[in-house]
């Protein structure tokens, strides 16, 4: 098999995109957009090979600096070499560029042979963030840490306010558009590779979503009938909201909330698209609890959160998340705890979640919320998602108010 050719200007492309990345603190999917943007002429191929090495180096960034045995340096010197390690680290050869020339002689398998075996250097993690996930996993962290590194699959959610799964994997197939369909869960549909299907007329005809397959297991969770009110706290741009909707089979009152109204535009971008007829959208101030006292049949309060479940599409999360940050989350979910299940009505139910693995976002807010407020509330049951090949990670907790 050929070994694959480098060019210049995409090699730069990484190069240029990592600097941003790591020295200006700009988050990789922004750059890898503004990167793509500002080269048009590039083929596909081109474009996938910038987005592929640089979320690949970005990855494995630790690691591939002690391969090089140098600390971090942000030129574009050092990031050439370190390029080059990962192109030899893929079974690749590097051509001879002067911007390879120091590595004429380095030996990979010596690299290999030499490296520390820990955890937070061969998986790439910030010490800090090693020590806070095995103290908090025990054993469970390595394994965690290796399925982190993996890139995340492209899976569906199908919209069956509009079409059913079976009918919308057979078109895709049909177009030549591989895919699976989940066992377990009957709306969700795997892709086989990466096509784009943002641009693809079943996605404009609002026949289904992004969504990732452990993320699809929440709205379930808090089991919405037709006919409900429902809640949506949290809502973001509001990809459990519309599979809420869908749940309720497009029946009932349905309310997304957020403090972003921008984002709850796409959300209505998004319902539009999908036919959803129950939604309506509300930005969050300091009358929105009052305002909902007491109304809600079922509350999701998917918090914001760490997002260490989902490293795997937001590669550069390790990196840029801080402890400081971290204990700002835990503090910020007791206070929605606190405060949002208000809006629960007796016998009614919510579902605190989250896309974090650390249990000091999961199981002792869980706990934290027992202790405190179990006059009011019982706990059912709660439910964890480890990252996988298949899902990211996420967490999720059910009570219901007495």
């Amino acid at each position: 098999m050929p070994t694959p050719r480098l060019y210049p200007i995409t090699v730069n492309g990484v190069v240029n995109a990592l600097i941003q990345i790591f020295d200006q603190n700009i988050y990789a999917h922004k750059v890898i957009a503004q990167t793509l943007k500002e080269h048009k002429k590039w083929g596909s191929r081109d474009r996938s090979f910038v987005a592929f090495s640089t979320y690949e180096m970005v990855r494995h960034w630790r690691n591939l600096w002690s391969l090089l045995g140098q600390e971090p340096e942000l030129t574009s010197e050092k990031i050439h070499h370190l390029f080059g390690v990962w192109w030899l680290s893929q079974g690749n050869v590097l051509p001879d560029w002067k911007e390879f020339e120091a590595l004429k002689d380095f030996d990979l398998e010596a690299a290999f042979a030499n490296q520390p075996q820990s955890i937070e250097i061969i998986e790439s993690y910030p010490d800090w963030l090693h020590q806070r996930a095995s103290q908090e996993l025990g054993d469970a962290w390595p394994e965690i840490a290796a399925d982190l590194n993996e890139p995340a699959p492209l899976c569906l959610r199908t919209n069956t306010i509009k079409i059913d799964a079976e009918s919308l994997s057979k078109q895709l197939n049909a177009e030549g558009l591989i895919n699976q369909r989940d066992e377990e869960n009957s709306a969700t549909i795997f892709m086989e590779g990466s096509p784009r299907l943002t641009s693809h007329p079943l996605f404009a005809q609002g026949y289904f979503e992004i969504q990732d397959a452990g993320s699809q297991m929440i709205a379930p969770f808090l089991d919405p009938k037709p006919g409900e009110t429902v809640i949506d706290a949290c809502a973001g741009a509001g990809g459990k909201s519309l599979h809420l909707a869908a749940l309720m089979q497009n029946k009932g009152s349905l309310t997304a909330l957020d403090t972003f109204p921008k984002k709850l535009d796409e959300l209505k971008i998004r319902g539009k698209r999908g036919g959803v007829k129950i939604l309506s959208t509300e930005k969050i101030n300091k009358n929105t609890v009052v305002k909902f006292s007491g109304k809600a049949d079922k509350l999701l309060l998917d918090v914001p959160c760490s997002g260490t479940g989902v490293i795997k599409r937001d590669v550069d999360t390790k990196w840029k998340l801080t402890e400081e940050h971290l204990q700002k989350n835990i503090n910020l979910q007791r206070d929605l705890l606190t405060r949002y299940t208000a809006m629960v009505k007796k016998g009614g139910t919510f579902v605190y979640a989250t896309c974090s693995i650390l249990p000091s976002e999961n199981e002792s807010q869980t706990t934290w919320f027992i202790d405190n407020f179990s006059h009011d509330f019982e706990f059912i049951s709660e439910e964890r998602i480890n990252p996988s090949p298949e899902t990211d990670g996420f967490y999720m907790a059910k009570f219901v108010r007495k």
